[in-house]
């Protein structure tokens, strides 16, 4: 749940390592008062069982920040990974509750890590008994090695209290926005799948019935050829008719197909934005737009919104569209842009520029920082 891929947004990077960061600094402060009973163990056995104790925490620890930064853990290491929990937190409860003196309370501090451990190592119902028990536990420690058994519950239960309140909210609001991230993600590829798909209906309509037809006469003219050859020449011609005007249908499908609506295009690119939590501000100026013009502008816009929703974590994105003497210039600019090195394109970035380029037309694209801007210029006739 923790990586947003390659393309991730810095800020996303950052809350993450802060997170990590997080997570690593209150389970190191739960070690700080069982390193110093280590210190002041006079016992030379017991030290060194207090070290091998603290050493497969702190192994520990490290396989739980692993499996935090890891998106997917596989089924087999997460089993792994509990059963390492409850050995290591058992042992450790042999090991390194004994060292120091009684009213250091050694263990309670490692009974409060595993307990506001639990939500992040398990899931489901398996998290409450992994939250609850090591309190018990503490208390039940306290009994063997001296020291108030109110005192060993009372740290146990507030550590794993803080640590709960620390670590699980921020891991909750975390996963919140990648759900969100993915959801603009799918919203793209679902508006680009949704647009094929008419496309393809359209074309599956029109061609349909027509290659049936073309099918039919073909068959009807070569069994004619050898019995009535003037008939078959005449299903021959009418399959060259329909061929023809299939053809020319296709060809005004296609070009329906491209001829896309300025002001509706703007208006739907605005809408989805705005549905995906982007503020969209759009400014026109130099009066209309001739169709040809206004098409081309729509066909960039369409491919710049799915830029924005997917390759970007934008906040905010601005469309000025303005109307001069021989040109037609539209600028989009949008905040949230990804780690691609500046002035690189892409795939339907540069095919557009291509077909741009073959009316007279230019795209150009640059990035400064965090901000992407796409200039497109159109002959105005």
């Amino acid at each position: 749940m923790w990586t947003t891929g390659p393309g991730e947004d810095s800020r996303l990077r950052r809350t993450r390592t802060a997170i990590l960061v997080l997570v690593a600094a209150m389970l190191s402060s739960c070690l700080v008062v069982p390193v110093q009973a280590l210190f002041q163990e006079t016992r030379p056995a017991r030290q060194g069982l207090g070290v091998v104790g603290l050493l497969a925490l702190v192994a520990l620890y490290a396989a739980i920040l692993y499996a935090v930064a890891t998106p997917h853990l596989p089924q087999t290491r997460r089993r792994w990974l509990w059963l390492s929990y409850g050995a290591v937190t058992l042992a450790s409860m042999l090991l390194v509750a004994p060292l120091g003196p009684a009213d250091m309370y050694t263990w309670a501090w490692l009974g409060g890590a595993a307990s506001g451990l639990g939500p992040v190592v398990f899931s489901g119902w398996k998290r409450w008994p992994a939250v609850v028990l090591p309190v018990p536990a503490a208390v039940l420690v306290g009994a063997f090695t001296g020291g108030s058994l109110w005192a060993h519950a009372a740290i146990a239960a507030s550590v794993g209290g803080v640590i709960v309140g620390t670590i699980v909210l921020p891991l909750w609001l975390w996963d919140l926005l990648l759900q969100a991230k993915t959801g603009r993600e799918a919203t793209a590829r679902l508006a680009v799948s949704d647009e094929r798909l008419r496309f393809a209906r359209d074309v599956h309509d029109l061609l349909g019935h027509r290659l049936a037809v073309i099918t039919l006469k073909a068959e009807l003219a070569a069994r004619l050829v050898s019995v009535d050859p003037d008939r078959a020449a005449q299903e021959a011609a009418e399959v060259q008719h329909l061929s023809a005007t299939a053809l020319a249908e296709v060809r005004e499908t296609v070009h329906g197909y491209r001829a896309v609506d300025l002001d509706d295009q703007l208006q739907a690119v605005e809408g989805v934005l705005s549905d995906a939590g982007i503020r969209c501000t759009v400014r026109r100026t130099g009066g209309a737009v001739e169709p040809e013009a206004a098409t081309q502008l729509a066909l960039v816009l369409r491919e710049g919104c799915t830029n924005v929703l997917r390759h970007s974590t934008a906040r905010w994105c601005t469309i000025e569209i303005a109307r001069e003497f021989e040109e037609v210039r539209m600028t989009m600019v949008n905040d949230g842009a990804g780690s691609a090195p500046a002035g690189r394109v892409g795939f339907g970035l540069r095919g557009t520029a291509e077909r741009l380029a073959g009316i007279g037309g230019t795209l150009r694209s640059r990035r400064d920082g965090a901000v992407f801007t796409l200039d497109v210029t159109v002959p105005a006739s």
